[in-house]
């Protein structure tokens, strides 16, 4: 992954988030730790958008396939009553 230009931001972080970051850092910087984990928050939340996309799409696929399916049923029933006849 390639390095971002950095900027220096001020942000207020809660105390056990500080104290997590402490405990979980593996000998890197806080900084480093924080976005790392930002970037997989990132992540999970254009994943999980993308999932919502996908549902919305589908769902409406299935909205029409089920028109499809009863426009094709109609038409079935239609020629073989004209078959009967």
């Amino acid at each position: 992954m390639r390095k971002a230009t950095r900027s220096a931001k001020s942000f207020t972080i809660d105390r056990p988030i500080l104290d997590y970051l402490q405990r979980t850092g593996s000998g890197r910087s806080r900084s480093e730790r924080v976005n790392e984990l930002l970037r997989r928050a990132i992540r999970e939340e254009q994943y999980e958008a993308l999932a919502r996309e996908a549902a919305d799409f589908f769902a409406d696929a299935e909205k029409a396939e089920g028109a499809e399916r009863k426009a094709f049923a109609t038409a079935s029933r239609r020629r073989m009553a004209r078959e009967d006849d």
